[in-house]
């Protein structure tokens, strides 16, 4: 019985971890999303002047 559990818990862990790991990850590529759109607007305006 106590080993089932402790299965379910490790279970329930390691979809803790991979969820965690996906919001991070997204949140990783809006950041980049951004940096990149702003050196873009920076390149843009350093071409024309």
């Amino acid at each position: 019985m106590a080993r089932a559990h402790m299965h379910e818990r490790l279970q329930e862990a390691e979809r803790d971890r991979r969820a965690a790991r996906l919001v991070s990850a997204r949140r990783m590529q809006r950041k980049a999303e951004r940096a990149s759109r702003r050196a873009r607007r920076a390149l843009a305006m350093a071409v024309m002047q």
